[in-house]
Protein backbone atom coordinates (compact mmCIF):
# COMPACT_ATOMS: atom_id res chain seq x y z
CA UNK A 1 0.00 0.00 0.00
CA UNK A 2 1.31 3.40 -0.96
CA UNK A 3 2.04 5.67 2.00
CA UNK A 4 0.08 8.59 0.52
CA UNK A 5 -3.09 6.48 0.84
CA UNK A 6 -2.69 6.08 4.61
CA UNK A 7 -4.22 8.34 7.20
CA UNK A 8 -1.59 10.03 9.33
CA UNK A 9 -2.21 11.24 12.86
CA UNK A 10 -0.95 14.70 13.73
CA UNK A 11 0.00 15.61 17.27
CA UNK A 12 0.85 19.24 17.88
CA UNK A 13 4.19 19.78 19.53
CA UNK A 14 3.99 21.92 22.64
CA UNK A 15 7.13 23.91 23.30
CA UNK A 16 6.21 24.54 26.95
CA UNK A 17 4.87 22.28 29.67
CA UNK A 18 1.59 22.92 31.47
CA UNK A 19 3.59 24.06 34.47
CA UNK A 20 5.57 26.59 32.43
CA UNK A 21 2.43 27.95 30.79
CA UNK A 22 0.62 28.33 34.11
CA UNK A 23 3.59 30.10 35.67
CA UNK A 24 3.94 32.52 32.75
CA UNK A 25 0.22 33.29 32.76
CA UNK A 26 0.32 33.73 36.55
CA UNK A 27 3.20 36.22 36.21
CA UNK A 28 1.39 38.19 33.49
CA UNK A 29 -1.80 38.39 35.57
CA UNK A 30 0.15 39.60 38.61
CA UNK A 31 2.05 42.14 36.52
CA UNK A 32 -1.25 43.64 35.37
CA UNK A 33 -2.63 43.77 38.92
CA UNK A 34 -5.13 40.92 38.70
CA UNK A 35 -5.68 38.19 41.28
CA UNK A 36 -4.21 35.27 39.31
CA UNK A 37 -6.06 32.55 41.23
CA UNK A 38 -9.48 34.14 40.67
CA UNK A 39 -8.75 34.80 37.01
CA UNK A 40 -7.46 31.29 36.34
CA UNK A 41 -10.42 29.69 38.14
CA UNK A 42 -12.79 31.86 36.11
CA UNK A 43 -11.11 30.76 32.90
CA UNK A 44 -11.04 27.07 33.80
CA UNK A 45 -14.71 27.04 34.84
CA UNK A 46 -16.13 29.15 32.02
CA UNK A 47 -13.68 28.73 29.15
CA UNK A 48 -13.92 32.48 28.56
CA UNK A 49 -10.44 33.62 27.50
CA UNK A 50 -11.12 37.22 28.55
CA UNK A 51 -10.39 36.14 32.13
CA UNK A 52 -6.75 36.04 31.02
CA UNK A 53 -4.88 39.19 30.10
CA UNK A 54 -3.38 39.45 26.64
CA UNK A 55 -0.31 41.06 28.25
CA UNK A 56 2.91 39.17 27.50
CA UNK A 57 0.94 36.80 25.21
CA UNK A 58 -0.70 35.12 28.25
CA UNK A 59 -4.11 34.62 26.63
CA UNK A 60 -2.60 32.94 23.60
CA UNK A 61 -0.40 30.76 25.81
CA UNK A 62 -3.22 29.48 28.01
CA UNK A 63 -5.32 28.58 24.98
CA UNK A 64 -2.62 26.17 23.78
CA UNK A 65 -3.88 23.74 26.40
CA UNK A 66 -7.25 22.22 27.07
CA UNK A 67 -8.85 23.38 30.31
CA UNK A 68 -8.98 19.82 31.64
CA UNK A 69 -5.20 19.56 31.14
CA UNK A 70 -4.72 22.74 33.17
CA UNK A 71 -6.96 21.44 35.94
CA UNK A 72 -5.12 18.12 35.91
CA UNK A 73 -1.79 19.91 36.34
CA UNK A 74 -3.11 21.96 39.27
CA UNK A 75 -4.62 18.90 40.95
CA UNK A 76 -1.44 16.83 40.55
CA UNK A 77 0.66 19.59 42.07
CA UNK A 78 -1.75 20.16 44.97
CA UNK A 79 -2.17 16.49 45.81
CA UNK A 80 1.55 15.78 45.50
CA UNK A 81 2.26 18.61 47.94
CA UNK A 82 -0.37 17.45 50.43
CA UNK A 83 0.54 13.76 50.17
CA UNK A 84 4.21 14.46 50.85
CA UNK A 85 3.54 16.28 54.11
Amino acid sequence: MDRKDQTMAFSPVREESAEQILLRVYAALRAKGYDPVNQLVGYIISGDPTYITSYDNARSLIRRMERDELLEEVMKFYLNQKASV
